[in-house]
């Protein structure tokens, strides 16, 4: 087999982090600066409860600079449903690891939840688990493409 032929098969599932911490949407801003602080991570996937873990969201480091400090809100007095990225962006743990860098780049995101056949959220992608996996070329593509400057919103 080819290197060519492999990376092609690459899946999701292969290079995601598994299990990623999640939050809900009455989840304190606090709390979820803690979980970013606690795992190591730029964002928390926000499901709709624990029962069902389907994402319907995620919660960044930039969503609560952005979009509370920055607009002169208390973050302390805060939830998640406050300030969270939505749309959710998910993958499935089939996905090619090609979609996935298509759907980053499509959608300007640097992280993807993976979802089960069930919806639940089971892991979650970073451009940085693309960098240590993928052919170097495909990885500097979505790096190049995710780093371009772009105009923000208010709301970005």
């Amino acid at each position: 087999m080819t290197r060519d032929t492999k990376e092609s098969v690459l899946q999701v599932k292969d290079v995601m982090t598994p299990d990623p911490a999640c939050c809900k949407l009455a989840t304190s801003l606090r709390e979820a600066a803690e979980l970013i602080i606690e795992h190591d991570c730029g964002e928390i996937p926000v499901v709709y409860s624990a029962g069902t873990m389907r994402p319907i969201g995620v919660i960044t480091d930039r969503d609560i600079t952005c979009r509370t400090i920055a607009q002169g809100k208390n973050p302390l007095g805060m939830a998640v449903g406050d300030c969270m990225s939505t749309p959710c962006v998910i993958l499935s743990l089939e996905a090619s690891l090609e979609d996935c860098c298509r759907a980053m780049v499509e959608n300007l995101v640097r992280r993807i939840p993976v979802v089960d056949e069930s919806g639940r959220c089971c892991g979650i992608v970073s451009q940085a688990d693309i960098a240590r996996t993928a052919e170097k070329t495909d990885a500097a593509k979505v790096v190049k493409h995710l780093s371009q400057p772009k105009a923000m919103s208010p709301t970005a």
